[in-house]
């Protein structure tokens, strides 16, 4: 074992403060990794304050990581000392059953994720990106694209590929009209990757001041939902629906503009079950579906992808010591559109 620096709360109402860790020795099939950036994720926030009632306690979140290969196991074919690496939301997972071997690591009933999952190698839970370095199997370790932006490419690894997957999924493509509901984190992603996928792209939101920004990121059109007569211009034209909102809704008038055997898919969680008007799915043969991150090949798809087309996060970057303050802006959704910690800043802790 080895220490590390890291910031850890150490109960539900504790600010993350500053702290020092155990990481296991590499072992010969793993990579150990600088961390040089790591995303700020709404799931760090409900996990530090125990909102899932889950929590183990002291926890280090952060699972959008990206940074630097310092050492490999003897065992490693793919990485090598000073390449840049990316780790997501899963570091282990059994690898033998259906889900695995369909490469949907994610659906693993046996997965570990990468913070507050319990750790086969050290006992007690894994320590996630708040933290100077990592150690992780080869299998669950990304190539990162070296002509993106590091701080902009760390909430790839969870937001990213969290819209990339639906859209990938349900094929999204040129000649497609796509809706985004919702323009925050995952939001902005969703709209950049329909974009670069060759979508007609239109964004709704209940923000009329977001129109310009939506456009910048590649929206073609953009309607205020609160509007009913801009909402019934688009009734039956959909091909598919990114839905991120995660606050209650009327998910019924969303159904409504899909067109003969479109999709609606959900990646935001709303706190109460969403009412669903059976008419809404039979008379046009929709269908209403959710979708969680992706397996790994899939975000190594994602980050390739982004790096052919220049995609990455639009962050505020922030040093660690401003941690707890950025979890405070989240609860406004004060960011636009995601924080990205430089980890560099935790050498003067």
């Amino acid at each position: 074992m080895y220490k590390a620096k890291a910031y850890s709360a150490a109960s539900a109402t504790s600010p993350l403060a500053s702290d020092t860790i155990e990481q296991r020795d590499l072992t010969e099939q793993d990579v150990q990794i600088e961390i040089l950036f790591c995303g700020i994720c709404h799931s760090d926030l409900h996990a530090v304050r125990n909102e899932w009632s889950n929590t183990v306690y002291p926890i280090v979140p952060g699972h959008e990581i990206v940074g630097r290969v310092t050492q490999v196991g003897s065992a490693v074919t793919q990485f090598k000392p000073g390449d840049l690496a990316g780790v997501g939301c899963l570091v282990d997972s059994d690898g033998t059953c259906q889900a695995c071997k369909a490469d949907l690591e994610q659906f693993c009933p046996n997965l570990t994720y990468t913070y507050n999952s319990p750790d086969k190698h050290l006992g007690g839970v894994t320590y996630g990106g708040y933290s100077d370095s990592i150690v992780v199997h080869q299998r669950f370790v990304l190539r990162v694209p070296s002509n993106l932006d590091l701080a902009g490419v760390a909430p790839l690894l969870c937001a990213g590929i969290t819209t990339y997957s639906p859209l990938h999924h349900h094929g999204v493509t040129k000649g497609k009209k796509v809706g985004v509901v919702g323009l925050g984190g995952l939001g902005h992603m969703g709209v950049k990757f329909a974009h670069a996928l060759g979508a007609h792209v239109v964004v709704f939101t209940t923000s009329p001041n977001k129109k310009e920004d939506a456009l910048r990121l590649g929206a073609d059109e953009v309607v205020v939902s609160r509007n009913t007569d801009e909402m019934q211009k688009h009734t039956g034209s959909f091909d598919f629906i990114l839905d991120t909102v995660s606050a209650n809704h009327d998910i019924n008038a969303y159904l409504n503009l899909l067109r003969p055997d479109g999709n609606l898919t959900l990646v935001g969680a709303p706190p109460k079950p969403l009412e669903i008007a059976a008419f809404s799915l039979i008379m046009g043969r929709h269908s209403l579906s959710g979708s969680n991150i992706g397996g790994i090949a899939e975000t190594q798809e994602m980050l390739d992808f982004c790096g052919e087309h220049n995609i990455t996060a639009d962050v505020e970057v922030i040093p660690i010591q401003k941690v707890n303050e950025a979890y405070d802006r989240l609860l406004k959704s004060d960011v636009k559109y995601r924080f990205s910690i430089d980890m560099a800043s935790l050498k003067s802790e």
